[in-house]
């Protein structure tokens, strides 16, 4: 029969077992197996990197990632589930750098870079063995002794193909892309590293004089980077604000911005003698300044230009340019910045870079050799000398530096490769409108916005260990080539052996050939690529495509669903739609469940320097798999922050998880004692009680509503019918059934009562598999597979339940729902009756605009301990109202009758008025004047009640509770008090379920009296087999039973 369930709430061990469990029947590779040759639902695992840890995010997002794959396997298709790694990058490099003593390229240089190759190769894989517990903890299915390694040559091969196949569209090219720079770490930084490193800082600015061309005036200018003006190419003003055209007080003409121009130029104003800052002579909008040319600032500039056959040193127009500093008027150096660049890019301007990768001017300037930082004074020296400085005004800001070595970084531009990401715009956002999005507002908004503002993705990297980008550049006259397969690099080079080489530096870049253009050599530009092209890569690149299994990848792309954290939008979410609208021109997935970051319990982002994060190995240990699982399924919705503590994943385990556990506990409680097999019986619907019919009726809705749920994706909304269910299941159900599993014997009404909880909990079992799979998959273990040796060896092997419509009834739900909303408002009576349950009362009344049937009147009396239920039309004599003035809104309206009002309120007919207030939507007050109309927002209502009786209600239904008490009731209420507190000692001292017991006691008269006229009542419900009076024998305990004092005993009968 069934084992024997414990009540402990220790999860966590059964967890355990589980796990081994699945592990060693190998659960997962027949889950797939069994589904081999079904439709298809492909699902892509976003790689983690296997150098890093697992926090708390990974476990929501790994929760969510194997809850629909479970889910869409039991209902009947192949969902491929191939994990992966992430294994490139430069935190992979900066991990060995720190892990051998490195300290920047040239030392990596200096080390060796095939070594230090090894050594990444090595380190990606430090925490995998982690990385495998925390997955196999939290449930988290995937083919991990088949994954998918973005280092693995197969998978780089593939990455050429698609490099390639962008190389022939035309859409690879080079160009610069201004990045922040550690000249001293000779690399630039991440937007996540540069945050890591602001400083507050005092420098000095520039305010120049740029001559205008062909005209005594200057335009004013403004720059907080005093060394990037060697490198001026232009100036740049807003084409929406106004400029003037000034006469200033030091006899000198300037151009610029209105707005600006009492904060720059007042100063100069000499009040005294009556002299003013300066004289408006014309304005403009900025628009008309646009292309006006000025002469250049710095000779080694022009000089540059000329060479570059571009045309420079004349006034653009871009709205970034703000009126909230310096003079509205910026210069623009396109090497030093990402708004100068694009307004480089705009107007074809010269591409001038006097500093070099170490931040120091270049030899073309004056300042040859020194930091730039250092240039600045020199800079405003020679400008100050020459008269082209203005002011060099000093401030204060936040500037970024190197959070590795603590130098200052600079904005510079780095040769680049880049793909053409504005061609294909119009493509990604037709592929982007194909995607469900969840939520909508994720795929309309963040991501469709990013997409409407694409820029070009800089794709190369001036780093070691990532994929070598594929294209050979002669030294000779610059041809380029792009090659596609190992076999294409072994037939340009003339060795076979090349086809075989590794696709990492160094070994790859010693693969040269001749050029077919001059006949010189040919090499490999020396960058690699960009690792979110890897992971955007993985739904062909992991199956080695287009080389081999062609047809698998059309099977599996694109995929049904992927999941990550929002933060993806920019990331993973972005790379794989980027790299499919590129290659296929569609969209690579069909739905995105958007993930919220997991938070504190005040809101508060985690990390370990606040000290509030939490460790997912902790978490896990301490709740349980199950229990985390149901916590992020029915919290909020996927998409919003979650707050992660341990109340509330305590609450949410109590809740559902112990109710389900404990009605599970109760079946084989029972059951055991009978005997019951279920597989011995049949669940004859015809036979069923109503209130195994509700259940059924329950069970198949809640079924119905769960597959709707998670087939649109909808996870809160299926766990709260899941929660739910079990809440009525455990709370109602079993509660009202207990007796009938009580009876002796086994005749039909016990058979059908066991066949009914059975039925429920298989099939929510079965339903709730997916979210919560350990637990599931023991209580299906000891209800099924003890007893039926044919079924499925495991929960995670059966089909999804199905709906069975037959046993749906609408109407039996309807009135069991109006008995569920009656019996709450009658507790809520007796507890502001202050009557315990147990105590019997005589009469409770029932105004709805339904009446039920006495089957359903018996199931109130019976629950709420009520003789007789009444439904009636007017419970106006128990209850009246009591009617206020609304004052803010009576006052205004009658403030002169105001006194009346009340008075006239007070004396009226409490019921009469409501009814009247209810017909026409107001009361009149005649006595007072035809002109008062009071409506609802006038009136301040209370409900009263006659002494004797207590009232609960909402604009339907109404309950009136009789708490008057007959001493008949008192008695019986004695009675139950004395049976409660016997069937607490029976628990207490250890008794079996089916144990007979004796009982004794020592009392006053009153007791004994009762004992005398009730004892056969009280031994019938706590199987006693005798009551004995005067001395206490056994397992006893002191009770105050309605203020009487009562020692009781309880032994096992002989």
């Amino acid at each position: 029969m069934y084992e024997k369930v414990s009540t402990d709430l220790n999860f966590v061990d059964r967890e355990k077992n589980v796990g081994k469990f699945w592990r060693n029947q190998q659960i997962f590779e027949k889950s797939m197996k069994a589904r081999e040759g079904c439709p298809t639902y492909t699902f892509y695992d976003g790689p983690p990197t296997a150098n890093g840890k697992p926090h708390i995010g990974h476990v929501l997002t790994r929760v969510i990632k194997d809850m629909i794959p479970r889910y869409k396997t039991m209902k009947g298709y192949m969902v491929p589930r191939k994990a992966g790694w992430d294994t490139h990058g430069l935190p992979v490099e900066l991990e060995v750098e720190k892990m051998l003593g490195l300290d920047g390229k040239e030392q990596i240089e200096e080390y060796g870079l095939e070594p230090f190759i090894k050594k990444c190769k090595e380190s990606v894989w430090k925490y995998k063995g982690m990385w495998e517990d925390f997955s196999g903890t939290v449930g988290f299915w995937a083919d991990m002794d088949n994954p998918y390694v973005t280092y693995d040559d197969n998978f780089i091969e593939s990455e050429w193909w698609a490099l390639k196949e962008i190389w022939n569209k035309k859409l690879l090219y080079k160009g610069f892309k201004i990045v922040p720079y550690c000249p001293r770490c000779g690399t630039p930084l991440s937007s996540q590293e540069v945050a890591q490193g602001y400083k507050l800082v005092k420098e000095r600015s520039a305010v120049v004089r740029f001559k205008v061309k062909d005209e005594d005036a200057y335009f004013l200018a403004w720059t907080t980077t005093p060394w990037t003006l060697p490198s001026n190419v232009a100036l740049c003003v807003n084409p929406d604000e106004t400029y003037c055209k000034v006469k200033a007080a030091d006899g000198y003409t300037y151009y610029m911005a209105q707005a600006l121009l009492d904060t720059v130029l007042g100063k100069l104003a000499d009040e005294e003698n009556g002299v003013k800052a300066y004289e408006v002579l014309e304005t403009f909008a900025g628009k008309e300044l646009e292309n006006k040319e000025y002469e250049p600032l710095y000779a080694c500039a022009k000089e540059c230009a000329d060479k570059q056959h571009k045309k420079g040193f004349f006034v653009t127009c871009d709205t970034y340019v703000t009126m909230s500093d310096g003079t509205g008027i910026v210069h623009i150096a396109p090497a030093f910045g990402e708004d100068d660049a694009n307004v480089g890019r705009n107007y074809d301007l010269p591409f001038v870079q006097f500093v070099n990768g170490k931040g120091e001017m270049t030899e073309e300037t004056p300042y040859a050799g020194l930091f730039v930082k250092k240039a600045d004074p020199e800079v405003l020296k020679d400008l100050d000398a020459q008269g082209k400085l203005f002011d060099a005004p000093k401030f204060e800001h936040e500037y970024p530096h190197c959070w590795r070595c603590d130098t200052p970084l600079i904005y510079y531009a780095r040769e680049s490769w880049f793909i053409k990401m504005t061609a294909v715009k119009d493509d990604l956002i037709r592929n982007n409108n194909t995607v469900n999005w969840i939520p909508e507002s994720i795929g309309k908004g963040r991501f469709g916005d990013w997409l409407e503002n694409i820029q070009d993705w800089g794709i190369s990297r001036n780093r070691y260990w990532g994929t070598p980008l594929n294209v050979w550049e002669c030294e000779g006259c610059g041809h380029q080539e792009s090659i596609g397969s190992r076999a294409e690099l072994a037939e340009r080079s003339g060795n076979p052996d090349d086809a075989k080489v590794e696709l990492h530096r160094p070994y790859i870049d010693a693969v040269t050939f001749k050029c077919p253009d001059c006949g010189k050599t040919m090499h490999r530009v020396p960058e690699v690529i960009d690792c979110w092209f890897d992971s955007g890569a993985m739904p062909f690149a992991q199956h080695h495509y287009p080389f081999e299994n062609e047809d698998l990848f059309k099977q599996q792309f694109p995929a049904q669903f992927i999941s990550e954290a929002v933060d993806q939008t920019r990331g993973w979410f972005y790379s794989l739609m980027a790299e499919s609208t590129l290659l296929f021109n569609k969209a690579p997935y069909e739905n995105v469940i958007v993930l919220g970051h997991v938070q504190d319990e005040n809101g508060q982002k985690m990390s370990k320097s606040k000290g509030n994060a939490v460790d997912p190995f902790d978490a896990l240990e301490t709740y349980g798999a199950d229990a985390i699982r149901w916590y992020f399924y029915i919290n909020s919705a996927p998409w919003l922050p979650n707050r992660f503590h341990g109340k509330a994943v305590q609450e949410g385990q109590r809740k559902f998880l112990s109710t389900l556990w404990n009605t599970y506990a109760f079946f084989v409680l029972y059951a055991n004692i009978d005997g019951f097999d279920a597989t011995k019986y049949k669940l004859e619907y015809d036979k069923l009680s109503v209130m195994d019919k509700w259940l059924l009726s329950k069970l198949n809705t809640v079924i119905g509503a769960v597959d709707d749920n998670l087939g649109s994706y909808k996870i809160p909304e299926a766990a709260r019918a899941l929660d739910e269910f079990v809440d009525d299941m455990s709370n109602w159900y079993v509660r009202r059934s207990r007796e009938r599993f009580w009876a002796k014997g086994m005749e039909q009404d016990k058979i059908n009562a066991y066949m009914t909880l059975y039925t429920a909990l298989v099939e929510i079992c079965k339903c709730a598999a997916p979210m919560i799979p350990f637990m599931t998959e023991e209580i299906y273990q000891n209800l099924v597979c003890s007893i039926d040796k044919n079924a499925p060896e495991s929960i995670h092997l059966c089909d999804f339940p199905t709906v069975n419509e037959a046993y749906i009834d609408k109407e039996l739900e309807k009135n069991m729902d109006e008995v569920l909303k009656i019996v709450v408002m009658g507790r809520a009576c007796r507890n502001a009756a202050n009557i315990k349950n147990r105590q019997p009362i005589g009469n409770m009344f029932v105004k709805a605009p339904f009446e039920l049937s006495e089957y359903f009147k018996e199931i109130i009396e019976d629950e709420l301990n009520v003789k007789k239920v009444s439904f009636t039309d007017d419970v106006s004599s128990y209850t009246s109202y009591t009617f206020k003035p609304q004052l803010r809104t009576v006052g205004p309206k009658y403030g002169k009758y105001l006194g009346q009002i009340q008075k006239a309120l007070a004396e009226l007919d409490g019921n009469a008025a409501m009814a009247e207030l209810k017909e026409n939507g107001f009361i009149t007050l005649k006595s007072v004047s035809d002109d008062v109309k009071l409506a609802e927002e006038d009136l301040l209502i209370t409900m009263t009640q006659m002494e004797g009786y207590v009232t609960e209600g909402d604009n339907t239904v109404t309950v009136v509770l009789d708490t008057n008490l007959t001493p008949e009731l008192i008695e019986e209420g004695f009675v139950r008090e004395i049976i409660s507190k016997i069937q607490t000692m029976r628990k207490e001292a250890g008794f079996e379920v089916m144990d007979k017991i004796m009982i004794s006691y020592q009392a006053d008269d009153k007791v004994a009296a009762i004992f005398e006229k009730y004892g056969d009542a009280i031994k019938a419900d706590v199987l006693g087999l005798d009551v004995v009076a005067g001395s206490v024998d056994g397992y006893e305990k002191e009770w105050n039973i309605n203020g009487e004092t009562v020692l009781l005993g309880v032994k096992k009968g002989e």
